[in-house]
């Protein structure tokens, strides 16, 4: 313990050391985008200069990984720091439910409000769409985006403004009575909708005309901007500047618009001198769909894909920005993930985290910052489906079990083996024993801590 908080004392020396004022956060966090899906990343036909050179700016992340691969519960543990079965998010949520992220959790937007920060969501939520679970109850001062996956319908019963635009030729009364129609969704302000159904063609531009607001209003007060951008989540969807100008197609359309997008913003922080003072993160919420006819990402050259836990489905592009602290041109090949962004922001913004519960996510700043010989914090990291525990990474090594009767155990080395395509489990049985033992008694001691999701 005494070890623990003197190295908590030299932390807090050497932020403040390196800091003379609050540094601003902006999470950029894309819908289903394939770990390929960026230049920088190896993709032969989407083009990606700013997220290039963002790249070149900063450092890549190459053994990055989402807390889930489906949206509800990656997002949920993006901003709590935990596993999303801790927090009793295990799956997606529809307009049908009636839970969401408990507002008793501590967002990241919780603490840095707690610390004077501007705070503004500006994209898909998709962890409660009831006014109580909406980000303007989870710490964000304002809210404008839609409230879950774009396939989705709008609640009759969602509070609509009183000047709402009205399209596709709806009334107030289709709207209460009528069966909701699938990939007609409500764009909301703060608490109430104001569009029905979205115009989805200009919601990567009216997000990014949103962001750069936000960015201008408060350039002379510490803030945390996330934006959660919608695409490229299917249905596609491209402004009419970049429908038919990618290669790839509409998938590649709808990238390379939020490509555009993140150097809109980029110019708005350089504009304001906000870049030597923001860290800048872009990721996506898990691996890309399996789908033909271009509609879905690729993972290339991962196995798997979307609703899987092979690292198509989990291993995520990651690139963090921030000019003059984060190494410009680096890459970084150690295990971090989403849930790590609460506790490190909490660090570099001297937030106090919570004692009174169980954060699963480790303070990466190291490994951010290229420090010589940062390691990983995670001992092994694990990766949930619904509320199984089916895999985890310790090292090079990936464990993976499947199957409800008889389950059918892989291991892999990913230093050798990115794609999982040798199973070494017969060659390596006592590892095997070790890790299956490891997450067993992780998962009995997580749900021993279950935390539960908020309720109507």
């Amino acid at each position: 313990m005494f070890r623990y908080l003197l190295g908590l004392i030299i932390s807090s020396f050497l932020v403040n050391s390196l800091f003379s004022k609050p540094p601003n956060f902006i999470i950029i966090f894309t819908d289903d985008q394939g770990f390929e899906d960026i230049g920088c990343f190896g993709s032969p036909k989407i083009k990606t200069p700013n997220l290039d050179k963002l790249a070149a700016e900063g450092r890549k992340f190459t053994s990055f990984y989402s807390a889930n691969s489906v949206c509800s519960p990656s997002r949920a543990s993006l901003l709590t720091g935990c596993y999303p079965v801790r927090i009793s998010i295990p799956g997606v949520l529809f307009p049908r439910h009636e839970i969401g992220l408990n507002p008793d959790e501590i967002t990241i937007a919780d603490l840095l409000k707690s610390k004077g920060y501007a705070t503004s969501c500006i994209g898909k939520w998709h962890i409660g769409h009831k006014p109580k679970f909406l980000p303007t109850r989870q710490g964000f001062d304002s809210y404008y985006g839609i409230p879950y996956s774009n396939d989705m319908t709008i609640d009759p019963e969602a509070n609509l403004a009183a000047d709402i635009k009205l399209r596709e030729g709806f009334t107030l009364d289709r709207i209460r009575n009528e069966k909701p129609k699938k990939d007609f969704v409500p764009l909301m302000r703060n608490e109430e909708v104001i569009e029905y159904p979205c115009d989805q063609t200009t919601l990567t531009q009216r997000y990014t005309e949103e962001a750069v607001q936000f960015i201008e209003e408060n350039k002379n007060k510490p803030f945390f901007l996330y934006l959660p951008h919608t695409m490229p989540h299917i249905p596609l969807f491209a402004s009419e500047k970049f429908k038919g100008k990618s290669e790839r197609g509409l998938y590649g359309d709808t990238i390379e618009e939020i490509d555009w997008s993140v150097g809109e913003i980029m110019k708005s922080l350089r504009d304001n001198n906000l870049d030597k003072n923001t860290l800048l993160i872009y990721t996506s919420d898990n691996g890309p769909w399996k789908l033909k006819g271009g509609r879905g990402g690729s993972a290339h050259p991962l196995r798997g894909f979307k609703f899987q836990t092979y690292e198509g489905g989990m291993r995520v592009p990651c690139i963090m920005h921030w000019k003059g602290k984060v190494p410009a041109g680096s890459s970084c090949d150690e295990i971090a993930a989403t849930i790590d962004l609460l506790p490190t922001i909490a660090g570099l913004s001297e937030a106090v985290l919570p004692n009174d519960r169980t954060i699963d996510g480790k303070d990466i700043w190291p490994l951010i910052a290229g420090k010589k010989g940062a390691q990983t914090p995670h001992e092994i990291y694990f990766f949930y489906k619904g509320n199984k525990l089916e895999s985890a990474r310790q090292g090079k090594w990936k464990l993976r079990r499947s199957g409800k009767k008889s389950q059918t155990v892989e291991l892999y080395d990913l230093a050798s083996d990115i794609s999982e395509s040798k199973n070494l489990a017969k060659e390596n049985e006592i590892l095997v024993n070790e890790m299956i033992k490891k997450m067993n008694l992780f998962d009995e001691k997580l749900k021993k801590d279950q935390r539960p999701a908020g309720k109507l």
